[in-house]
């Protein structure tokens, strides 16, 4: 019987050691053989990556990344600034006005450059970024005589570039920017969100928008 006993709280003092060094680690543990020396420790996670998985940590430095409006006034740095604009560069956005993806398109204007299923759309970078371009190049085609009659003027204290007014025909159209450029500013549109011809025009003047091609019949193909 007394073995018994003793077999038992041998048992339970060694449950208790163990619990009250998990909770109590020892504080006086030598740690002159543990050295960072030769380590890379310059890194930096904010608190709000670390608490991401492994693929969402992907995601979210591909969006503060390669959509970063800060990439010069080429074609790449004029399309993600429009991008950063409507949508912080997100592909999957929509909006409460069901405007779609990176750079909000409309599901009318989608099928005009060919697209019939906003799904594929929503979900296929490529897709968004050719539709970009696709509608870039209508635009300049049906603006191209405004772009010639109007570039380098001044209009409601704005100075007119390409740039701006392909910007401009993105978010309202090239119909009202024809209204706007043709009536010097008197004739303009904003959104439901406020952003209006006249601050595209400005926030998007002098980018290099020449490597887009003006196209009728631009379409998107994959």
């Amino acid at each position: 019987m007394i073995k018994k006993w003793t077999k038992y709280f041998a048992i339970s003092f060694a449950i208790l050691a163990v619990i009250v060094f998990a909770l109590f680690p020892n504080k006086s543990v030598d740690m002159t053989n543990f050295s960072t020396d030769g380590l890379e420790l310059n890194y930096t996670v904010n608190k709000d990556m670390a608490m991401l998985s492994e693929t969402d940590q992907a995601d979210k430095t591909a969006i503060n990344t390669e959509y970063s409006p800060f990439l010069g006034k080429a074609y790449t740095g004029f399309k993600e600034a429009v991008a950063f604009k409507e949508s912080r560069g997100n592909y999957r956005v929509i909006n409460d006005f069901g405007y779609i993806g990176k750079y909000q398109f409309g599901l009318e204007t989608l099928k005009l450059i060919g697209i019939y299923n906003a799904d594929q759309f929503l979900y296929n970078p490529e897709l968004q970024e050719k539709a970009f371009m696709a509608n870039a190049q209508r635009n300049k085609y049906v603006l191209r005589k405004d772009i010639s009659r109007f570039e380098g003027k001044t209009i409601s204290g704005i100075k007119i570039t390409e740039s701006g007014i392909l910007a401009a025909a993105h978010l309202a159209g090239p119909g009202s920017v024809k209204k706007f450029l043709r009536s010097y500013g008197n004739d303009t549109f904003s959104d439901a969100f406020g952003s209006s011809i006249k601050l595209y025009m400005k926030k998007f003047s002098g980018y290099d928008t020449s490597s887009i091609v003006p196209d009728k019949k631009a379409k998107v193909t994959l």
